[in-house]
């Protein structure tokens, strides 16, 4: 019997990528036109074609993402949104989490790829961790992407959680934007990733849903950047308890 699951699922993963390259091909021209229009609008628009990218493949291989809110949103202004990050998945489920302009800051290493490398470039802003000037530079771009409307995204643990602990130590960068910009940072959790497709392990993939929960905003009004670590402790410290709960049971609303 574990013979069969275990092809079952070699089978579903490999049906699960020829999906994810296929419909990366055919979207790709209009990524590509979309590039022409500039770092915003050409940006925005490559991000609203990964979201349609998102909403074809998630679908065909039985993932359900699915959004709540434990307070309204406002998609109208811009935030610092800072999620966990504990899978191989949670990139592919960023189109459909956010539903406004918004510009993660992900590793140049991943721009290396073909195809997906060149959406990748557009879509995100790219940091090589290991040199200070080009860090330097992303965080520019970043706060230059904010004063447009635009929201950014980080992942504060830097890299994947591999630990046993609900999060690993976050670090400064988000956090400083958010003051030296004075806008507000927005958690958002995914919770159930990790169990769709393990960071190790990407024939692990596997149906089922996703929930993704916006907490409330923490506005940073008045902050400065001598209390970068103060509330860097304090989302750190909201994440890991929600974390918890949520691993228990869900009770807030949801939107498809």
């Amino acid at each position: 019997m574990n013979v069969i699951v275990k092809a079952l699922q070699w089978i579903y993963c490999i049906y699960a990528f020829i999906l994810f390259v296929t419909i990366m091909l055919l979207l790709f021209p209009f990524a590509i036109i979309a590039s022409f229009f500039g770092r915003i609008r050409g940006g925005n628009a490559i991000f609203r074609i990964c979201g349609v990218w998102a909403d074809l493949w998630f679908p065909l291989i039985f993932i359900f993402p699915r959004r709540s809110f434990e307070t309204p949103h406002d998609r109208s202004k811009p935030y610092i949104f800072v999620i966990n990050h504990r899978s191989l998945l949670d990139a592919a489920l960023l189109p459909k989490a956010f539903q406004q302009p918004v510009r993660p800051l992900g590793k140049v290493e991943m721009s290396k790829i073909p195809v997906f490398g060149f959406i990748y470039r557009k879509a995100i802003v790219t940091v090589d961790r290991n040199d200070a000037i080009n860090r330097a530079q992303s965080i520019r771009i970043l706060k230059s992407i904010i004063s447009k409307g635009i929201s950014v995204l980080f992942f504060p643990e830097g890299t994947y959680n591999e630990t046993k602990l609900p999060l690993k130590d976050f670090y400064n960068g988000a956090f400083r934007v958010a003051i030296e910009t004075q806008t507000p940072v927005k958690p958002v959790l995914f919770l159930d990733a990790c169990e769709r497709l393990h960071q190790h392990h990407a024939f692990s993939l596997n149906p089922g849903k996703c929930r993704i929960v916006f907490l409330e905003e923490i506005p940073v009004t008045g902050l400065a950047t001598v209390d970068t670590e103060d509330l860097k402790w304090k989302v750190y410290e909201i994440m890991e308890r929600k974390l918890t709960e949520y691993s228990v049971k869900s009770n807030v609303r949801s939107e498809t």
